[in-house]
């Protein structure tokens, strides 16, 4: 059920590596506990973010949720579809990635779950 092509935290995110850069997104799991996304708040381009560590807001009509970074690095982008369509994460948790952080520390990846190990925790 969940996608192979990236490594997911025990937060319930996920991160594709591509180079030197990690695209970051929640997992179908996440999405379900917190029911309908109606708000996301995601940090500024620019801006540091430290693995495990908040960096960002989930509001959903159950409750608001802080977003941790699965990696480390400087945020390189953000997606605006998301920020005026947060509902977009319910309907397409695997597909819309929330930041694309410039990784500071590739190595980082390692102390991330496989796909296997991530169902087996939520299971």
């Amino acid at each position: 059920m969940y996608p192979t092509d990236r490594r997911y935290s025990k937060d319930h995110e996920w991160v594709i590596v591509s180079g030197s850069k990690g695209r970051v997104g929640i997992t179908d799991f996440a999405q379900q506990q917190l029911g309908d996304v109606v708000f996301v708040e995601l940090p500024e381009a620019g801006r540091a973010v430290t693995q495990g560590q908040a960096c960002g807001t989930i509001e959903s009509v159950k409750a608001v949720s802080e977003l941790f970074s699965p990696v480390s690095g400087k945020v390189a982008e953000i997606n605006p579809a998301v920020v005026s369509k947060p509902e977009m994460v319910n309907s397409d948790p695997h597909g819309a990635w929330l930041i694309v952080v410039d990784l500071t520390d590739g190595k980082e990846i390692d102390n991330l779950l496989t796909a296997e190990q991530y169902e087996a925790l939520v299971k």
